[in-house]
């Protein structure tokens, strides 16, 4: 069985082993106690009625009362090997293509359904501070976060040092009222976070782009071309990050499933409502950009003109003297003016002379 693309259809049943363990079945591993995710779990938790319940220290614990419909639990992992991936798709009965797909990294946005489980892949981003915009400055660097949602559980997956989720379960945890909807509160909440910062990313380009456009304009602004070729790239980057992730927010906003509460869907139309924006903006950064880079090709062309006038001038003006010293110069015997007594100073004169007329000449025309 495959899983459905963002357009979510039915999809037929995959025997999740976390939903529908046995009784005879072995009891789950400790897999937090046992040291198999170490190096890799970021933090886990079981919670009750929206409220993260102390009082379960035990992974295995925490997993039976999940199972029994007494509330999820949330594990956080940051770039596990693929050994640690597949014991956890083991342990919820995660489908082999997602946990392939969290595996390898480097997807690209979308939403899939796998029978009563969502796959969601994320791109996040970070603005870079920088002081000076060179040819080579890295503006925004992205990074994964991945979300396994189901029932009674939530399986958080990050790769890259900027696919952070900093302080969100924290936040999420300060609103019980929201985390006792479900896990599907969770992969909101992730979306509006990664989302959120979409926009802060948008709105630091935004200033780059103005400081590239009022530089551009100015003398010699040309040479900042590579400059702008450069951000074009970075915003290319922010664009492979945004604009694939409409069509997954659009269908959270409005699929019908048992994860996404009438509530959260609402809550997934603001964010789609944020994404939209976000797109738009990347998208007019990318024809500002193109404009800019026209722009300054424009003007590379233009000083290439004046400077290709200025000799074309300079040369117009050398001819006169050249070719009068030519005529002179060429020997023959009968040429009255060389037995002039200041026929040298006279030639001198009409050269001086001739050369002025055409400077100012020149001059007047803006050639010079």
């Amino acid at each position: 069985m495959t899983g459905r693309r963002w357009d979510l259809g039915a999809s037929r049943a995959v025997g999740r082993v976390f939903a529908r363990r046995a009784p005879g079945d072995p009891p789950p591993i400790d897999l937090v106690a046992s040291g198999t995710l170490d190096g890799a779990l970021v933090d886990w938790a079981f919670y009750r009625e929206g409220r993260r319940d102390t009082k379960i220290s035990s992974y295995v614990e925490a997993l039976t009362r999940a199972r029994k419909g007494q509330g999820f639990v949330w594990i956080g992992l940051f770039q596990p090997n693929e050994r640690q991936l597949a014991i956890i798709g083991q342990e919820f009965g995660l489908h082999a293509l997602a946990v392939e797909d969290a595996t390898e990294a480097h997807q690209r946005p979308k939403l899939e359904r796998y029978d009563d489980t969502l796959f969601a892949v994320l791109k996040t981003v970070r603005y870079v501070p920088h002081g000076d915009l060179t040819a080579t400055s890295e503006v925004v660097e992205s990074g994964e976060v991945m979300v396994f949602c189901g029932p009674g559980f939530v399986v958080t997956v990050r790769h890259g040092e900027h696919s952070e989720l900093t302080g969100l379960r924290q936040a999420l945890e300060q609103e019980p009222a929201r985390l006792a909807t479900g896990p599907g509160a969770v992969l909101h909440a992730i979306a509006d976070h990664v989302v959120d910062r979409y926009l802060e990313v948008a709105d630091a380009v935004q200033a780059d782009i103005d400081v590239i456009e009022s530089e551009m304009f100015t003398p010699r602004g040309w040479r900042s071309i590579d400059r702008v070729y450069q951000l074009k790239r970075e915003v290319l980057e922010l664009k492979r990050a945004v604009a694939p992730l409409t069509g997954p927010m659009r269908a959270l906003s409005t699929l019908r499933h048992p994860l996404i509460a009438d509530e959260t869907r609402n809550y997934f139309r603001d964010v789609d409502d944020h994404l939209l924006r976000v797109k738009e903006q990347v998208i007019s950064f990318d024809e500002l950009l193109s404009s800019i880079l026209q722009a300054g090709l424009a003007q590379v062309q233009v000083a290439e003109n004046e400077d290709m006038r200025r000799i074309a001038a300079y040369v117009a003006i050398l001819a006169v003297p050249t070719m009068i010293a030519g005529i002179y110069g060429m020997n023959f015997d009968d040429m009255p003016e060389l037995r002039l007594k200041y026929a040298y100073f006279v030639v001198l004169g009409v050269m001086a002379a001739a050369c002025t007329v055409l400077y100012r000449l020149f001059k007047r025309n803006h050639w010079l």
